[in-house]
């Protein structure tokens, strides 16, 4: 895992992310979903940005899911042995809400606050204190977080210290789980990689019934000393936000045990790591297929 940099006074970045398959027989027809379009925030703005796919679809439409992000679709109704998505955006990131000047709130008076008023922004924070596809119910995680979420404790020390609890406890490991790992799996092996820490601190916010989604995006990494960066040599990551209605949502990451600060690029938002796959689609034919993602991030 890459060391990650300082922020820079100016946050602007170009952003690359290609995803190619090559098919061992020519797939007939295919339809796709794309989550390549990263969102207008208060502190992120797209100055640029570009999906190209090849072979030219044969239909492409957008729309905003259930989660405000922004999806592509296409269908490419010929015969085609390779599939190529690239994904181009120049974006700026500015600071998020600094939570220092706001008064502390206990945790379950979060919680309790779900309840009686759960439409406060497009996301209905109460709904993302349910399970999802890839995070349902569980007492490991409940188990886990319940010496943190001690009674009376402050909402953003306790979410704060069960990012850096993850952050200790631990390996970064990938190829020790797939895109499947359920969190009782991580929490008993204790590695995996950015997105199963996600979910975990997902599942053990929500057992306490507290509101949180998974972030999608990037993160500015800093190559070894005496390294050039390398383009492609990035990749996707994931993070958490956690709802408060004092605060609004606030970005963890546990991988890095770190907030999301500007070197943090959103690209989309969800229940867990299912609603906001970057890529994912239906094939007739094929017989077989070699998948190739890329992703640089370049300072400006």
């Amino acid at each position: 895992m890459s060391a990650v940099v300082e922020a820079q006074p100016v946050a602007r970045y170009t952003v690359e992310h290609e995803t190619s398959y090559s098919y061992r027989v020519a797939v007939s027809q295919s339809w796709q979903l794309a989550h390549l379009t990263p969102p207008e925030l208060p502190w992120q703005r797209v100055l640029k940005h570009e999906l190209a796919i090849e072979p030219p679809p044969d239909e492409r439409h957008e729309r905003r899911d259930a989660f405000g992000n922004r999806a592509t679709h296409f269908g490419i109704h010929g015969p085609h042995p390779l599939l190529d998505v690239r994904m181009t955006c120049d974006v700026e990131i500015g600071d998020r809400v600094d939570t220092r000047e706001i008064p502390g709130l206990a945790w379950e008076a979060v919680r309790d606050a779900l309840r009686d008023d759960p439409g406060q922004d497009a996301l209905r924070p109460a709904r993302l204190a349910q399970p999802s596809t890839l995070v349902g119910w569980s007492d490991a995680a409940r188990a886990y977080a319940t010496s943190t979420f001690l009674p009376g404790r402050d909402w953003l020390d306790a979410v704060t210290e069960l990012m850096q609890r993850i952050y200790r406890e631990f390996d970064f490991e990938p190829g020790t789980t797939t895109v499947t790992t359920s969190v009782d799996e991580v929490l008993a092996q204790k590695s995996g990689v950015c997105q199963d820490f996600a979910h975990v601190m997902i599942a053990c916010l929500r057992s306490h019934g507290l509101a949180a989604r998974y972030v999608s995006g990037y993160l500015l990494t800093q190559p070894p000393p005496g390294q050039e960066r390398l383009l492609g040599a990035d990749v996707s990551h994931a993070w958490v936000a956690a709802y408060s209605p004092r605060h609004g949502w606030v970005e963890f990451d546990p991988t890095n045990d770190q907030r999301a600060d500007r070197r943090y690029i959103t690209l989309a938002t969800g229940g867990d790591f299912a609603d906001v796959v970057p890529l994912r689609g239906v094939i007739l034919g094929g017989r077989g297929q070699k998948m190739r993602v890329a992703v640089s991030v370049i300072p400006r």
